[in-house]
């Protein structure tokens, strides 16, 4: 395991829900929100490059003025498009949805794009393609007490989303949100989800692309309402990043499968002080290797390579 953090210093006092992408071979892109806290009217979008010389100094990459942005999601798609979709509001309740889009890798980027009211894009976690170019993003609305998951489905390589859902757990309120999705060999699209006052992630899965959705239901998995992700790599391994506990968001750890997720095996912890490590985001690049990135403290942002068949070999 190699790991990293993407700055030194950072002309914020907090940072928080990363994301990364590969915009090309060999050069990452990560984002996330920074400012004086979660919530203030300072906080912003920053993006980070990195490439053979390492990470470059953050620089903003959105924000709106008096507002504060939240959850970035980079995303390449099949046609080499780079989208960031982030949220802007006063809070969670009040967001909306917007994109930027770069034909060069990340070097520029298209003036922000809205979305009309009721579409958000993906909410934390990056999206899927299916084989005819549908973008199939995993998204949520979390009111006061009610939390739902949604699919927003997109055809036009993410200009546009078409809603789907509400995705929730039956006779539990307070709900999921925060979606991460997978394909099986089968074809079936299954989430897992972040969850409150269930103490475990929860399952969904849709055999017609993501057109309909079983209900929800808790998994064996432990989640003390906190952001999860996973990938599935190419040599179909299911590696999934979270919080294995019910209550903190400490130890962050690595689980695993090889039964599509069936069953998981917690195979490595990434951090295990007190304190927050939370929010990851993974990838595979193209290289086979996976890059991970989360929430190191509130206080900067941490990237991790690993080996994926070396976490096969202890599945």
């Amino acid at each position: 395991m190699e790991s990293e953090f993407i700055f030194d210093r950072a002309p914020f006092r907090s940072c928080h829900a990363s994301t990364i992408a590969e915009a090309e071979p060999g050069k990452l892109l990560a984002a996330w929100f920074g400012g004086s806290g979660e919530g203030q009217q300072d906080v912003r979008i920053w993006l980070s490059c990195r490439d053979a010389t390492g990470w470059s100094l953050p620089e903003v990459v959105a924000e709106e003025k008096s507002v504060p942005c939240w959850n970035p999601v980079l995303f390449r798609s099949s046609s080499g498009k780079l989208m960031l979709f982030y949220k802007a509001g006063a809070n969670p309740m009040s967001w909306s949805g917007w994109v930027r889009f770069s034909h060069d890798g990340g070097s520029t980027w298209t003036a922000p794009h809205l979305y009309p009211a009721g579409i958000l894009g993906p909410i934390k976690n990056k999206p899927i393609q299916l084989q005819d170019g549908t973008i199939v993003a995993g998204t949520s609305v979390e009111c006061y007490r009610a939390w739902a998951c949604w699919i927003e489905k997109s055809q036009d390589d993410g200009q546009s989303f078409r809603r789907i859902g509400p995705i929730i757990v039956p006779g539990q309120p307070y709900g999921i949100i925060q979606p991460t999705l997978y394909r099986c060999a089968d074809g079936r699209i299954v989430m897992l989800c972040r969850s409150r006052q269930i103490g475990r992630i929860c399952r969904s899965e849709s055999r017609d692309a993501g057109e309909t959705w079983t209900p929800a239901q808790p998994t064996e998995l432990p989640n003390p309402n906190s952001g999860i992700d996973l990938v599935r790599t190419g040599e179909g391994l299911l590696v999934l990043v979270y919080n294995p506990t019910t209550r903190g968001r400490s130890p962050l750890s690595i689980a695993v499968s090889k039964d599509e997720g069936q069953t998981w095996r917690k195979v490595l912890d990434l951090e295990t002080a007190p304190g927050e490590f939370s929010y990851p985001s993974i990838i595979q690049g193209q290289d086979g290797r996976l890059h991970i990135c989360y929430t190191w403290q509130r206080l900067r942002i941490k990237h991790v390579l690993l080996d994926p068949m070396k976490l096969s070999r202890f599945a």
